[in-house]
C-alpha cells in the first residue's frame, strides 16, 4: 500500500476541511449578526450544494482523464479564490447584492470541495490494493473511517477557528488568512503528490451521469435523504435555536458546533472497533445489514429530540436538544463511516472516480434539499418541525437502502 500517497491527499484533505469549516460558521454568524433571516440564511448556502451536484457530476470523468492529483489541486485553488473573493463582502452594501454575491462564492467553495472530496476518496480507493484473502476489506474500511472521521473532526475544528476568528479579527481579514493557509498547504503537496497517484487515463469512455452498478445507484439515493436528514436541522435550526432561544454567544454556537462535528469525525474514525464492540454486529457481520440497524437508531433519537420539544418544559428544551444531538452524533458518524466504505467496496475500480463522483453528487443533492428547508422549516415551527422532517428523511432513507446488497470484495 502507497502510504506516501495515502498521506499527501489526507494532509491537502485537511487543509481544505479546516477552511470549508471556518468559512461556513464565518458566512453564518456574521450575517446572522447582520439581521438575516433564518430562510435567507439557508440560501447563502444553495449555492455551496448546487454547485457540488454538478461538480462530483462532472468531477469523476475529470479525475478519470486528467489524473486525480490534478483535480485535487484544482480544487485546494478554487477554495483560495473562494475565501479571498468572499473577503471583499461590505456590510454597506445591498441585501440583494449580498446574497448574489455570497452565493456566487459560496458556490466556487462547493466545486472546490468536492473535487477535492471525490479526489481524496477515490484515491483511496485505489491505494489499497486487493488481496485473494479478503483482507483489504478491513484495511479499506479502516483507511476510509480514518480519513472521513478525521475530516469531519477538522470540519468541526474549522467551526471553531471560524468563530473565533470572527470575534478577534473580523469577517474579510479572517477569510485571508484562511486562504493564506490554504495557498501554503497546496505548494507543500503539490510535488509529492505527482510520484504517488497514478497517471490520467487518456482516453475516457463516454458513459451515462449514473453508475452502472444498481448497489451504487440504490446506496447513493438513501444518501440523498440521510444528508438531507442531517442538513434540515444543522445548518440553519440549531444555530438560531440556540442564538434566539437559548441566548447563547456567537463564541459559544461556534464551540459547541465545533464540538458537536470534532466528536462526529472521531466517532467515524473510530467506526470499525465500534462496530465489533457494540451489540448490534460483530466484525463478521455485514455492514449493509449494520447500516440498516443504524438507521432505525437514527429515527428513533430525532423523533424523540422532536417530542421533547413539542410536549416537555421549556426549561428542558435545550439540555434535551444538546444531549440528544450529541447522541444522534454518534449514531449518525458510525451510519456515514459505514456509507463511506459500502461506496467503495460497490465502486468498480476502473470507475472509481465515476461511482465516487455519482455517488458524492448524491451527497450534495441531500444537503441541498436540506439546507433549503431548514429555514423554511424552522420558520414554520421552530426546531421541533426541522427534526420532525429529518426523521421523514430518515425513514425514506432507511427503505431505499433495506435491500441493499451485502458486501462482496469490490471486482474491477
Amino acid at each position: 500500500m502507497n502510504l506516501r500517497g495515502y498521506a499527501l491527499v489526507t494532509i491537502a484533505y485537511w487543509a481544505l476541511t479546516i477552511t470549508d469549516g471556518a468559512m461556513r460558521m464565518l458566512v453564518l454568524l456574521h450575517f446572522h449578526e447582520l439581521g438575516y433571516g433564518p430562510v435567507t440564511l439557508g440560501f447563502l448556502f444553495v449555492g455551496y450544494e448546487a454547485c457540488g451536484i454538478a461538480t462530483n457530476l462532472l468531477g469523476g470523468r475529470l479525475g478519470r482523464r486528467y489524473g486525480l492529483e490534478r483535480t485535487l489541486h484544482l480544487g485546494l485553488w478554487l477554495q483560495v479564490a473562494a475565501l479571498v473573493a468572499l473577503s471583499m463582502t461590505e456590510p454597506t452594501w445591498t441585501e440583494a447584492a449580498s446574497i448574489a454575491w455570497v452565493m456566487g462564492c459560496q458556490g466556487l467553495s462547493g466545486v472546490a470541495k468536492d473535487l477535492t472530496k471525490m479526489s481524496s476518496k477515490s484515491a483511496v480507493k485505489i491505494i489499497v490494493k486487493e488481496e485473494r484473502d479478503g483482507s483489504h476489506r478491513s484495511t479499506l474500511l479502516r483507511l476510509v473511517a480514518l480519513l472521513t472521521g478525521s475530516k469531519n473532526a477538522l470540519k468541526g475544528a474549522g467551526f471553531f477557528v471560524g468563530g473565533w476568528l470572527l470575534a478577534w479579527i473580523g469577517f474579510g481579514p479572517a477569510l485571508l488568512a484562511l486562504a493564506g493557509m490554504l495557498a501554503a498547504a497546496s505548494i507543500a503537496t503539490l510535488l509529492g503528490l505527482r510520484t504517488s497517484l497514478p497517471p490520467a487515463k487518456t482516453a475516457a469512455r463516454t458513459a451515462t451521469s449514473w453508475s452502472r452498478s444498481p448497489a451504487v445507484n440504490r446506496l447513493s439515493v438513501a444518501r440523498v435523504f440521510l444528508f438531507g436528514a442531517r442538513d434540515l436541522w444543522f445548518v440553519v435550526g440549531l444555530p438560531i435555536f440556540l442564538a434566539e432561544d437559548a441566548g447563547w454567544s456567537v463564541e459559544g454556537i461556534g464551540a459547541f458546533m465545533a464540538i458537536w462535528v470534532i466528536g462526529y469525525g472521531l466517532v467515524q474514525a473510530g467506526a470499525p472497533w465500534m462496530q465489533s464492540k457494540l451489540v448490534l454486529g460483530d466484525r463478521n457481520t455485514d455492514e449493509s445489514a449494520l447500516a440498516r440497524r443504524w438507521m432505525l437508531i437514527l429515527i428513533f433519537i430525532t423523533v424523540g429530540i422532536a417530542g421533547v420539544l413539542l410536549f416537555g418544559s421549556r426549561s428542558t428544551a435545550v439540555p434535551v436538544v444538546v444531549i440528544g444531538l450529541l447522541i444522534f452524533g454518534v449514531a449518525f458518524a458510525v451510519e456515514s463511516a459505514l456509507h463511506s466504505y459500502l461506496i467503495l467496496a460497490f465502486a468498480s475500480k476502473t470507475d472509481v472516480a465515476q461511482d465516487v463522483g455519482f455517488y458524492y453528487a448524491a451527497n450534495a443533492t441531500g444537503r441541498l434539499f436540506g439546507t433549503l428547508l431548514s429555514g423554511v422549516c424552522f420558520l414554520v415551527g421552530g426546531l421541533a418541525t426541522c427534526l420532525l422532517v429529518s426523521a421523514g428523511f430518515l425513514l425514506i432513507s432507511t427503505l431505499v437502502g433495506w435491500r441493499l446488497p451485502a458486501v462482496r470484495p469490490a471486482s474491477a
